[in-house]
């Protein structure tokens, strides 16, 4: 399924939220993807709380009404006295707002389309509005919306309040260099504490356009000290990744290669026969599946296809998952993409494997973010962002990390170095979890994988009987 977005251009947005005051605007329900009917409104706009209707025609107006309450199907007249209506006329410098009388009913709820009394929206699931100046609201036809009752576009949008800053950080971080200094030494001379593997591997893994290659690449350049372009990154509506790829990287250029593989798979999609079939993804796991492998988007990689890779060691399995997620569309994840999530949570548990969660894009998600990378963890919607992935997901908060990727900037940037090597360290850590796990399942079949002064061959402590071949 494509991506839905809006059809506001930028400016458009600036005027809107000028209006709005303090808030991020989520998608809710785009008419020529959903349907101009009434009940496909109220399927993606009932119970959001405060909304904002967003309105086109042909001849350039973006108009429409805002309300803090919620849309339901319940016949009711509701009161609303931040309610308003507006309307960006084209080739003006400032929107028209147009509030409500103190009083009288603001909007009627019910099984039709959203009834603002002086716009009535949806009206007999008509793209079309009925204009009726001089209710509740009281307007100039010409200037709410040029006399053009016709709809090109119809969406809505959740109007969701950012908050203030937190005076105190839902979590402690170090924005020194001594402490990019530390993280940066700590990921380069890290060794897995189990003899058998030289390289901790991990797996992105998140619906198209998460983020997945450009962390990757935000990760080389932040160690190579230069930007960086090595995984296919970019916005589409399928994934641009339709390989397998595993990542080494590099200190500096030409440097010695860490003891990290960053391996990138093919986007999620909400649709079963899209995007990373889960059995694909159960292959990669167990390290069935060599680099490179090109994805067949009909069918799942079998033991006898080119590139299924038979015996697969400890050192080919994905040692921790770490799911990828755009901080801007958390309130817009289906619940057939949660339920994918879910279907992969359970088989990842299964296998014992860690789990992370990276949510991306914080600064595109948090105006005070974008202001200063370093107010992250002052920000109470992304606070907030990261409980609403934790409740919905099954995550532990404490496993959600926000960070921003290199994807607009020129140079390297310490505290967004320090954001990205912090999640890396908790990578390494959840990786060691994991080895210590293996390493005691060995050790109850006969086979210590402790790291020896000896070598990198595994020893073993039982009969002949009980070695593995």
């Amino acid at each position: 399924m494509s991506q839905v977005t809006s059809s506001l251009t930028a400016e458009q947005q600036k005027k809107l939220l000028s209006l709005l005051g303090h808030v991020r605007l989520h998608l809710l329900y785009k008419a020529t993807v959903h349907g101009f009917t009434s009940e496909s409104f109220h399927n993606y706009c009932d119970d959001q709380g405060p909304t904002v209707i967003v309105a086109y025609n042909a001849a350039g107006f973006v108009f429409g009404a805002y309300t803090s309450q919620d849309h339901n199907k319940e016949d009711e007249e509701v009161t609303d006295e931040e309610a308003f209506l507006y309307s960006i006329p084209p080739n003006q410098n400032k929107p028209l707002k147009v509030a409500g009388i103190s009083g009288q009913c603001a909007f009627t709820n019910g099984v039709a389309g959203p009834n603002f009394g002086a716009l009535v929206f949806l009206d007999g699931n008509e793209p079309e509005i009925v204009s009726n100046p001089g209710t509740c609201f009281q307007f100039e036809e010409e200037a709410m919306h040029g006399n053009d009752l016709a709809l090109t576009e119809l969406e809505v949008y959740r109007a969701e309040a950012l908050g203030t800053r937190l005076l105190k950080p839902w979590r402690n971080m170090q924005w020194t260099k001594q402490r990019w200094q530390t993280l940066k030494k700590t990921i380069q001379t890290y060794k897995p504490d189990i003899n058998v593997v030289q390289q901790a591997r991990v797996l992105l893994v998140g619906p198209v356009g998460a983020g997945k290659s450009s962390f990757f690449n935000s990760i080389n350049s932040a160690f190579r000290g230069n930007m960086t372009c090595q995984a296919i990154a970019g916005t589409a509506d399928r994934s641009l990744t339709n390989q397998f790829r595993t990542y080494t990287i590099k200190a500096r250029k030409g440097g010695q290669a860490l003891p990290l593989v960053l391996c990138d798979t093919m986007g999620l999609e909400e649709m079963a026969e899209t995007g990373l079939d889960i059995e694909d993804l159960i292959n990669i796991y167990q390290g069935h599946v060599k680099d490179r492998y090109q994805f067949n988007p009909l069918a799942p990689i079998l033991s006898d296809t080119a590139g299924f890779r038979k015996h697969a060691t400890l050192a080919d399995k994905i040692h921790c998952v770490v799911y990828v997620i755009d901080a801007c569309k958390v309130s817009l994840l289906s619940q057939k993409m949660v339920d994918k999530f879910a279907v992969i949570r359970k088989k990842t548990n299964r296998l014992g494997l860690p789990q992370l969660l990276l949510m991306t894009k914080v600064d595109q998600a948090c105006p005070l973010v974008a202001e200063d990378i370093k107010n992250v963890y002052h920000s109470v919607y992304i606070q907030k962002t990261a409980r609403e992935l934790s409740e919905s997901l099954g995550i532990p908060l404490s496993c959600i990390l926000p960070v921003k990727n290199y994807c607009d900037l020129l140079e390297l940037d310490q505290d967004t170095d320090i954001l990205l090597f912090s999640a890396i360290e908790l990578m390494l850590n959840f990786a060691d979890s994991f080895f210590e796990n293996e390493e005691l399942e060995g050790q109850q079949d006969g086979l210590d994988l402790h790291r020896s002064a000896e070598g990198v061959r595994p020893t073993f402590s039982g009969t002949d009987e009980q070695r593995i071949v």
